[in-house]
C-alpha cells in the first residue's frame, strides 16, 4: 500500500527571533511520525517558511499545535516586515504529496481551520482548494488590508471568517487571522536584481505575472485607468501563467527583487519564470544577477532546468543527477546570495531514510569486500546487476564523449539522446543491484514466518512462494534492462567517437555477463515454484533473452575487432 503522505508550508511572522522560532518548530517536532524538513526565516520579511511532512492525521495535528504556539509567542501588535501578512500563523496551506487526493486533502484543511476557529478562537479563512466562496480561493483576496485591516474587515458580512470569531477583540488584536487551504506544490522564487528601485521591480513583476497591470491612458504608470463598457477595470495579461509577483527592496540584501509564487509549474517552470525575468528586465536596462528559492523544491525543478539549460548549450544530459542540479544552480545563480544546497531544499533528498543501508552507495572496494563476506547478499542476482550498470555507463561515457567530439556539432542532440538513454538504463541497473538482495531477503524473512498451526503453516508456505516469484522476477528484469543497453553499445561502435570504439565493447561484454549471470539466477529461483506453469513461463523468457544477448555480444565485438 502506498504510504499517505502531505505536507504543510505554514508562514508564522516572526523571522528575526530564533527563540521564538524554536518554540514553534519544537512543538512540531514533539509529534510522532512528523519529519521536520526546512525552516526558513528572513529577517527582512519578519517571517519564517517553515516546511514539515507525515500522515494527514499527523501533519494535521502538528499544524493544530504550532498555529496554537504561534498565538502564544508572537503578538501582531508589534509586528512589521515586507511581505503581506495577516495573523501569527498567516498562511497554513496542506498539500498532498503522496497516496493522497486533494479531495481529501481538503477535508482535513477545513477540519483544521474549523478546529483553530473554534478551540483558539483564531479567525479563520479557507483557501485555493479548501475555499467556500470564489473569491476567496484566492490568498491575496483573503489577506486583503492586512492585519491593520482586519477590524474593518470584520464588519463586511462578505468577508466574516469561515471559523472563529468575527470581532477585534483582545485575543484577534493579538493573533491576527491566519488563512488554511489545501493547494498544489507551490514553487515560491525571488528574483534578484541589479537595481534598489522598487518601482523598477514591480514593473518587471507586473510584466510577467499572470495578473499583469492596469491598462491606463498614456502614461502607464500615472494615466487613467481604462474601463470597459461595464465600469470595470481593464488589465493587460502578463507573460507567465500560474505566476503571482510583486516587487520589492531588500535590506538585507540591499537590493530589489521580483518575488514570485509559482502556482502551476506545469504551466510555467522556475528555469522559463527565470529566463523570462531576465528578459523583461533586460528591456528595462536592469540585469538579474541571480534568484533564490524559499523553502523547499521537488528534485524534478531543479532536474528539468538543468536539463534545459543543458540542451541551449548543445550538451548531453546524459550524466549525473549531482551534475545536471549544478548546471541548474549556476544558470539560475541559486547561490548568488547564499551558498545554495540541495541536499537542504529538495524534498526528495530530506525524506530520504538515511538509517536504510544501500549497496550502491558502498565504494568499489567496500562492494567487492561486502560481497566476500560470509554473508549469502549481496551474491550473483546483485554482481549481475552492477555489471549491467557498468556496461550501461561504458556505453553512455561513449554517447557523450560523442556528442562533444570537435566537428561533429551538427551530431550532438543524437548522441546526447542515447546519452540519456543509457544513463537512464543504467540508473535502473543500480536499482536492481540493491532489490536482488531484497528480494533474497524477503525469502528469508519469510521462512522466518511461525508455523505453530495449520493457519500458520498455509500462510508462512504462501509467503515463500510469493516471495520466491519475486526472486526470480527480479533477476528477469536484469536480464531484460541489460538486454536493453545493447543496441547502445552497437550505435555507439558503429557510430560513435571512434577513438573510444573498444569501450563500447567492454560494455557490451558487461552487459552479456550481466544477463547471463542473472539468467542463472531466474533458472535456480524458479526450480522452488511450486506453480510449474509460471516456472517454464518465467525460463522461457529468460532464455530468448539470453540468446538474443549472446548474439549481440558476438556481433559488437566482432565489429570492434575489425576496428581496431
Amino acid at each position: 500500500m502506498i504510504q499517505r503522505i502531505i505536507e504543510c508550508v505554514p508562514n508564522f511572522s516572526e523571522g528575526r527571533s530564533m527563540q521564538v522560532i524554536k518554540h514553534i518548530t519544537d512543538v512540531i517536532e514533539k509529534v510522532e511520525g512528523v519529519k521536520l524538513l526546512n525552516v526558513d526565516p528572513g529577517a527582512a520579511t519578519n517571517r519564517t517558511v517553515v516546511t514539515f511532512v507525515g500522515s494527514p492525521e499527523q501533519v494535521v495535528e502538528a499544524a493544530y499545535q504550532a498555529i496554537k504556539k504561534a498565538a502564544d509567542v508572537i503578538d501582531m501588535r508589534g509586528h512589521h516586515g515586507e511581505h503581506p501578512r495577516m495573523g501569527a500563523t498567516d498562511v497554513c496551506p496542506l498539500i498532498p504529496i503522496a497516496g493522497i487526493t486533494m479531495e481529501e486533502t481538503v477535508e482535513y484543511a477545513r477540519a483544521l481551520a474549523k478546529r483553530v476557529g473554534e478551540e483558539l478562537s483564531v479567525p479563520v479563512y479557507c483557501y485555493e482548494n479548501a475555499a467556500f466562496t470564489p473569491e476567496r480561493k484566492n490568498l491575496a483576496n483573503c489577506r486583503s488590508g492586512e492585519y491593520e485591516g482586519l477590524s474593518q474587515k470584520f464588519l463586511n458580512p462578505q468577508w466574516k471568517p469561515d471559523f472563529g470569531p468575527a470581532t477585534f477583540g483582545e485575543n484577534v488584536a493579538k493573533t491576527g487571522a491566519t488563512a488554511i487551504g489545501a493547494r498544489d506544490f507551490l514553487i515560491a522564487v525571488n528574483f534578484n536584481l541589479n537595481t534598489t528601485s522598487t518601482r523598477r521591480a514591480n514593473a518587471i513583476a507586473f510584466d510577467v505575472r499572470e495578473k499583469g497591470r492596469k491598462m491606463r491612458e498614456g502614461d502607464s504608470i500615472t494615466g487613467k485607468v481604462v474601463k470597459d463598457a461595464k465600469g470595470e477595470e481593464v488589465w493587460i495579461p502578463g507573460t507567465l501563467k500560474g505566476c503571482k509577483a510583486i516587487g520589492w527592496f531588500i535590506k538585507e540584501y540591499g537590493i530589489a527583487q521580483v518575488s514570485m509564487n509559482v502556482t502551476d509549474i506545469k504551466a510555467t517552470p522556475v528555469h522559463i519564470a527565470f529566463d523570462e525575468i531576465v528578459a523583461k528586465a533586460a528591456q528595462r536596462g536592469i540585469r538579474v544577477t541571480g534568484s533564490e528559492i524559499v523553502g523547499l523544491i521537488p528534485k524534478s525543478v531543479l532536474i528539468d532546468a538543468g536539463k534545459y539549460y543543458l540542451d541551449k548549450q548543445n550538451r548531453s544530459a546524459g550524466i549525473s543527477e549531482d551534475e545536471i542540479i549544478k548546471i541548474a544552480v549556476k544558470s539560475m545563480g541559486l547561490d548568488d546570495l547564499k551558498p545554495f544546497d540541495p541536499r537542504e531544499k529538495v524534498i526528495e533528498y530530506l525524506i530520504e531514510d538515511e538509517s536504510k543501508k544501500r549497496l550502491i552507495d558502498l565504494t568499489c572496494s567496500g562492494f567487492a569486500r561486502e560481497t566476500a563476506s560470509e554473508s549469502p547478499a549481496p551474491g550473483g542476482g546483485s554482481v549481475s546487476a552492477y555489471m549491467g550498470a557498468l556496461g550501461a555507463a561504458l556505453g553512455t561515457m561513449v554517447a557523450n564523449l560523442s556528442s562533444h567530439k570537435a566537428g561533429w556539432d551538427d551530431k550532438w542532440k543524437y548522441f546526447a539522446e542515447w546519452a540519456e538513454k543509457g544513463h537512464s538504463i543504467m540508473e535502473e541497473m543500480l536499482y536492481l543491484v540493491d532489490e536482488d538482495t531484497n528480494s533474497f531477503n524477503k525469502i528469508l524473512m519469510a521462512f522466518g514466518l511461525p508455523k505453530e498451526n495449520e493457519q500458520q503453516k498455509a500462510e508462512r508456505s504462501a509467503a515463500i512462494q510469493e516471495a520466491t516469484k519475486y526472486a526470480t522476477e527480479i533477476p528477469l528484469r536484469t536480464m531484460q534492462v541489460a538486454y536493453s543497453a545493447m543496441e547502445l553499445t552497437e550505435a555507439m561502435v558503429k557510430e560513435g567517437n571512434p577513438n573510444s570504439v573498444s569501450d563500447a565493447g567492454v560494455g557490451a561484454i558487461a552487459l552479456r555477463s550481466a544477463v547471463f549471470g542473472a539468467y542463472m539466477n531466474v533458472r535456480i529461483n524458479s526450480k522452488d515454484l511450486k506453480d510449474r506453469e509460471l516456472s517454464d513461463s518465467l525460463v522461457a523468457q529468460a532464455q530468448e533473452i539470453f540468446e538474443k544477448a549472446l548474439a549481440a555480444e558476438k556481433r559488437i565485438t566482432d565489429a570492434v575487432m575489425l576496428t581496431i
